[in-house]
């Protein structure tokens, strides 16, 4: 229920008084009332939401947190919150645009669309079997409360249906999209060569709706239309550049890739985003050539994340899926309206997300060092350090692994080792429970590496899952590293998803993966966010590809479009390898072990080194990490942004976390190896005013500087490759 707490409360009370006047009994139920009564309502709400196709609003005195509706009235379809308003002709199904509506500055868009926005090559003109309904879906431990509307109808032998979320105060509507039956018209993918995939004319004409399915289209108004389509790249053992941007103006018809695209009207400086809920262009399935095609005003999604063979005529298979905002003014405006609705994908809980974690594999042991012994005393230097989570990686288990020593069974033999998850009997005699109650006594969770067997396309995914199970109910592990995935087909997507789903269900959501995207076809950065963070990247000082400023350049460009606190982001033990660096400035050894663990702060810290490899004075960056343990939740809770200079290892650069609501926030800046002593940087969503900067970390001195309307702001700080971390508030 999407109550506040007074209301829900109040709402209870009244209605306890109504039914116990016609029963009673009620009162002596009294520790159980509270129950039962919200029961009752919620009840009565779903049979009243269903009666009416609308999300009852409870209360038009707080629509910005009760006020999400979705309603079929004659022909036309409204879907819409406090902040958005959708309106669609509703096509028997079919789904047309018609409007829609920034509800925060009043910015209109009426659409001219006689075709349907959902289009897929070979689909018959008139639909059948149209359905719509309406369901509220409780918070739970993992995702807040919302309304989701579904959408259903028939094209021929094609089934569509569109599951709509719609979260309040939230500036952009989600779209589910479920497929089944069959087609007979094929639905194009281009040559994987990336000489075709420059070809801009042949994308645009293999990318037209007659051939490959669009999912999204818009058709605005008005021909001034400043394009920026935002392409991601993971696989990151092999890309170190992680972001691409093009920007365009709207011409003819021409084709962007990318998972984000916005466009912004130049005549009024207000836009609408479009994000593709999918893996980087690079690994996504069925693949087009191109992400989203542009005509002026024209905007189109085209790529579902599968083609006809994928199809069935029995079940339901989701493909892609897509979310559709609005926002107006400067450019953070933009990107504060993509991030408000990636707040909503997955709740995030101090106790459960945030981590300071290690793990030994950056250290290049690999399996090798992995036992009880060991383990034990890793506990213990990390208990020195400061950090909050231990991952065991590969090693604990009894089978051996392609990138053991020496090598073992590959990945995609799995299925012939039964008890390849057990654990190793001989590394760890006693079972992990000495290892567990180590971390207790010390305050470190203990977390493991894992990796789902992909044969079959994850055909033994419920294994996996009851194996994850069982360690999360006999250890209380709720803490897994899934590495070595691959789907390289939509049967393996649907199944992975199927084995995340079911630990969450049977965990209450308290279980937390991080997804690895260094190698494979995966999920990316905009696909399985729901279900934990992301490990970014392997970087090791054995092969020297482990530089402090391209690990922060990479945090810092994804920052911008990904949530920095949804990132694992390593540093390393600088001490190792230091001859293989030679007189490289940017070698790590030149930096201070604080700096290094600085660069991680914006995200979730990750310590890749083995504890007890480090040197006695690595362990006086305890001293940092226990006082940014103590911002740590509160720095993670504002919004997240690159400021300065894209880092280089030789400008000023950093993030700035906001508060929402608020004028609070925290400022993390860095200065690179450079002679410039201060800098001017410019914060956009600081507002004007007089503010106290409080120095939390690093160098530099507390301030209380005034802000003027152009938003900028003059740090100093007196030593190359330095850093500070400040708490503001604006004083009046």
């Amino acid at each position: 229920m999407l109550f506040n707490y007074s209301e829900r409360q109040l709402h209870q009370e009244c209605c306890l008084s109504f039914f116990c006047t016609f029963n009673p009994k009620l009162n002596q139920l009294k520790p159980m009332r509270h129950l039962i009564i919200t029961l009752i309502i919620a009840f009565c709400v779903n049979e009243i939401g269903s009666a009416q196709n609308e999300y009852p609003k409870i209360s038009d005195q707080s629509p910005n947190v009760n006020f999400c509706s979705a309603k079929l009235e004659g022909d036309s379809l409204v879907i819409e919150n406090s902040r958005i308003k959708r309106v669609y002709r509703w096509n028997n199904g079919a789904l047309i645009t018609s409007a829609i509506r920034n509800k925060e500055n009043g910015k209109l868009w009426k659409t001219t669309a006689s075709k349907p926005d959902m289009s897929f090559p070979g689909q018959q003109a008139n639909t059948t079997d149209a359905k719509f309904s309406v369901a509220l879906i409780p918070e739970s431990n993992v995702k807040p409360g919302h309304l989701e509307a579904t959408v259903s109808c028939r094209s021929g032998q094609l089934e569509i249906m569109r599951v709509f979320r719609i979260y309040p105060d939230c500036p952009a509507i989600a779209c589910d999209v479920y497929l089944r039956g069959q087609v007979e018209v094929p639905w194009v993918q281009l040559a994987t060569s990336q000489a075709d995939l420059q070809n801009l004319e042949k994308l645009t004409e293999a990318a037209s709706p007659e051939k490959v399915p669009v999912l999204e289209k818009l058709e605005l108004p008005g021909r001034h239309w400043q394009l920026n389509a935002v392409e991601f790249f993971d696989v990151t053992d092999r890309n170190n550049t992680l972001v691409r941007e093009t920007r365009a103006l709207s011409y003819r018809e021409n084709i962007f890739r990318g998972n984000i695209l916005f466009a912004t009207d130049k005549a009024t400086q207000n836009g609408i985003f479009i994000l593709k809920e999918s893996p980087t262009s690079n690994v996504q399935l069925a693949y087009p050539g191109g992400d989203f095609v542009c005509n002026y005003g024209n905007l189109r999604m085209i790529g579902a994340g599968m083609d006809m063979s994928d199809l069935d005529t029995q079940e339901w298979k989701k493909a892609y899926g897509f979310v559709t905002g609005v926002f107006g003014g400067d450019e953070v405006n933009k990107l504060l309206a993509l991030r408000n609705y990636q707040k909503n994908v997955r709740i995030h809980k101090s106790e459960r997300d945030e981590m300071i974690m290690m793990n030994t594999w950056g250290d290049r042991g690999q399996d090798t060092k992995i036992n009880e012994t060991f383990c034990l005393a890793e506990i213990e230097a990390a208990m020195r350090l400061g950090v909050t989570h231990f991952q065991i990686d590969d090693g604990w288990q009894s089978g051996k692994s392609p990138t053991a020593v020496p090598r073992g069974v590959s990945f995609d033999h799995l299925l012939s080792e039964p008890d390849y998850w057990k654990l190793n009997p001989v590394k760890f005699p006693n079972g992990l429970a000495p290892v567990i109650e180590k971390g207790k006594k010390l305050g470190i969770e203990i977390c493991l590496w894992f990796v789902p067997c992909p044969e079959e396309s994850y055909a033994r995914w419920e294994t996996d899952a009851e194996t994850l199970i069982s360690l999360y109910h006999t250890y209380h592990i709720r803490n897994f590293k899934i590495d070595g995935v691959k789907m390289p087909d939509k049967t393996a997507e649907i199944n992975f998803r199927r084995m995340l789903d079911k630990v969450v269900e049977a965990t209450n959501g308290e279980v937390v993966f991080n997804l690895d995207v260094t190698a494979g076809r995966r999920g990316g950065y905009h696909l399985f966010n729901e279900y934990g963070n992301i490990f970014l990247e392997n970087r090791y000082t054995d092969w020297q590809n482990y530089y402090p400023y391209w690990t922060l350049r990479n945090l810092w460009m994804l920052s911008r479009y990904v949530p920095a606190q949804n990132l694992q982001i390593e540093f390393l033990n600088k001490w190792r390898n230091r001859a293989k660096y030679a007189d490289d400035p940017f070698a790590p050894a030149n930096y201070s072990f604080d700096y290094l663990f600085a660069i991680t702060m914006a995200a979730q810290p990750l310590a890749w080194f083995e504890g007890t490899g480090l040197p006695a004075d690595a362990f006086t960056v305890s001293e940092l990490i226990g006082k940014y343990k103590k911002v740590m939740s509160d720095f993670h809770s504002g919004v997240i942004l690159p400021i300065g200079q894209e880092p280089s290892g030789t400008g000023w650069t950093g993030f700035q976390s906001q508060k929402e609501q608020t004028n609070d926030g925290y400022l993390l800046v860095f200065r690179e190896m450079n002679q410039q002593r201060s800098y001017e940087f410019s914060l956009p969503m600081l507002q004007p005013g007089k503010y106290r900067f409080e120095l939390i970390l690093g160098e530099g001195k507390s301030f209380n500087p005034s802000v003027n309307q152009d938003g900028t702001l003059r740090i100093a700080l007196d030593r190359a490759n330095s850093f500070a971390l400040f708490r503001y508030k604006l004083i009046n």
